[in-house]
């Protein structure tokens, strides 16, 4: 059985609009099911764990605190330093301890050369983890 159409042309085009109401109902069953499958594929393995009075010894590493403020100064803890004896009191807190890390807190105006100067000379004295210090706040553009 032919369907008809009230135009008088006898060539029929194909139907070019996708159905999307079957997709959508699966989709949304898909969906139910998976809300519901969810919280049941979360279970964790009960165990009963022993107690223990120790209290754990939290181990904090040595820190250097560096700073260069604006007129490129540098300073070991609040000492002023001198850039050309800097490398030897990086030696000597290598020295005192070999897990050493250095925190390096520089101004916003401080020019690059003095930071990475500063860095050079901590690499050389064998310090090997160097954290910049920043202030948490929002990216100005």
């Amino acid at each position: 059985m032919a369907m008809g159409s009230f135009n008088s042309s006898s060539s029929q085009a194909p139907m070019s609009e996708i159905n999307t109401t079957p997709l959508v109902d699966v989709m949304l069953v898909l969906l139910i099911i998976f809300i519901i499958a969810a919280p049941l594929m979360t279970h964790s393995v009960k165990v009963d764990l022993p107690r223990a009075s120790s209290t754990p010894t939290p181990e904090k590493p040595m820190t250097l605190q560096v700073s260069i403020d604006a007129e490129n100064r540098v300073f070991v803890g609040s000492v002023a330093a001198d850039p050309k004896v800097l490398e030897s009191a990086f030696r000597k807190a290598v020295a005192e301890n070999a897990s050493v890390e250095l925190h390096l807190r520089a101004d916003r105006a401080t020019r690059y050369e003095f930071v990475a100067e500063t860095m050079s000379a901590a690499r050389r004295a064998g310090l090997n983890k160097i954290g910049f210090v920043t202030q948490p706040g929002t990216m100005q553009h």
